[in-house]
């Protein structure tokens, strides 16, 4: 969701018969099954219901960059928690804009000009003509009626004044200068059709009438301008760039979990409730241990280096001693995952070690690495914390540990209870995974970069 309220629809997973699929490629023939205009996806944060997104349209980028949040796209409507829907039903005109409605509407009548009118008008004249004497005979009027007042009656709009006939020249005799005239006649056609076309009336001049015209629209439609996603232009852009232009940054759109599901369990807030002075003491703690985490990772590193370097084992006094590491943009959130009062603590931070002391032996590239840190872990009986995941990579090891990004805790499988939702990033591309907290580990249910 952008900052103007704009929301898009990314697929991640779907759940048939207690299996999750990939939401992108499921029964995609041609639109995904979870983006189908008309479905209906309600906006949660930590279990509290944040409004209702419905899908109006499916959109697929062919050619999706490295690093590319999706594939497919659904747009469509937010409304927010609170807001009432529109309450106004839709009301046709009563006239088309355009349209003169000065002479009513159409009414169904008679033919009342056949009653005035001779049955048939050649014979006519040539019965009444003197004895000795030849008068011209008149032809039919194109359009009149051939019968009397028992003509069927026709659906007529009224006018105030009744398009005029095309003129006959009764100079010449009808049967002798019948051929000559349609001969004269015969480089006007054009002309005469282009009179005899009724005017339009819907008030719109030729100019201004729409146009079915192939190629592309000069602008894009509204609904397809996707929120968080820049458009790159016709110029090449390398990988990285494509990677920091995909995604908007974290100020201007926020990530929101949504589910679709007629018939699962009703909302319910999985908000961890801290005692008063609770909530420092666990921060510390939880910081605390990350930092002894990335320590441990480092040496690690370290060991391994030392040992490619010299081809043998080494003792630990010939590694290097690691310092205190540094965290920052820490950030805690913890959930009430089981409904259990238990709380379930996710801190993530970005760290790197001190730089070194003037004069020692110390890599530069080790004091300027960036560490990304990943704790979950919840306190037991005793007030000691319980670890359930650590995840320490850089990003020279992407392809070993991916960088994970905590989303929201929602309930996946319908199941009440709730499940952590993180984006990957690897050195390939960015996914999702989803975690559910069991009393040892996380256990993974879905992974959208290595399905099963």
């Amino acid at each position: 969701m952008a900052a103007n309220g704009k929301a898009s629809l990314v697929p991640v997973a779907i759940l048939i018969n207690g299996k999750f699929w990939d939401a992108t490629a499921y029964k995609a023939d041609p639109v995904p099954m979870a983006l189908e205009p008309g479905t209906v996806y309600e906006g949660e944060r930590a279990g509290n219901s944040l409004g209702l997104f419905t899908v109006g349209n499916a959109l697929h980028r062919s050619n999706s960059a490295p690093g590319a949040l999706a594939a497919w796209i659904g747009t469509g409507i937010w409304h927010p928690a609170g807001s009432e829907p529109d309450a106004k039903a839709a009301k046709a005109e009563a006239v088309p804009v355009g349209i003169d409605k000065s002479e009513g509407p159409p009414r169904l009548t008679r033919d009342t000009s056949a009653k005035d009118k001779p049955a048939d008008s050649g014979t006519s004249a040539s019965t009444n003509a003197p004895s000795g004497s030849s008068s011209p005979s008149t032809p039919p009027t194109a359009g009149a009626p051939s019968g009397s007042g028992d003509e069927p009656p026709r659906l007529t709009k009224p006018a105030s004044s009744p398009p005029a006939s095309p003129t006959s020249d009764s100079s010449q005799p009808a049967q002798g200068g019948a051929k000559s005239s349609s001969d004269s006649k015969s480089g006007e056609s054009k002309a005469e059709d282009q009179s005899k076309v009724a005017a339009s009336d819907s008030g719109a001049s030729e100019g201004s009438r729409p146009r079915l015209r192939r190629g592309k629209p000069a602008e894009p439609a509204p609904d397809e301008d996707v929120p968080g996603y820049s458009k790159v232009g016709a110029k090449s852009t390398s990988t990285a760039d494509l990677s920091k232009t995909a995604v908007a940054t974290e100020a201007d759109v926020q990530l929101i979990p949504a589910i679709s599901d007629a018939r699962g369990p009703e909302i319910h807030s999985f908000v961890f409730q801290w005692l008063k002075g609770e909530e420092d003491d666990r921060r510390k703690q939880m910081t605390d241990l990350a930092k002894e985490q990335l320590r441990a990772y480092v040496a690690a590193r370290a060991k391994a280096k030392t040992t490619s370097e010299t081809g043998r084992s080494t003792s630990g006094k010939s590694v290097p001693k690691i310092k205190e590491s540094i965290l920052e943009n820490v950030r805690m959130v913890a959930y009430d995952l089981w409904l259990s009062n238990q709380p379930v603590m996710i801190l993530s931070a970005e760290g790197h070690m001190p730089p070194p002391p003037a004069g020692t032996a110390h890599s530069e590239v080790e004091s300027e690495m960036q560490y990304s840190v990943v704790l979950v872990a919840y306190p037991d009986i005793y007030g000691n914390l319980h670890k359930l995941h650590v995840g320490i990579t850089d990003k020279f090891h992407l392809d070993v540990t991916p960088r994970l990004e905590l989303i929201d805790a929602v309930d996946a499988d319908g199941d009440n209870r709730g499940e952590l939702l993180f984006r990957e990033t690897t050195d390939q591309a960015t996914g999702w995974v989803i975690y559910r907290p069991t009393a040892d580990k996380l256990w993974k249910m879905f992974d959208s970069l290595r399905p099963e």
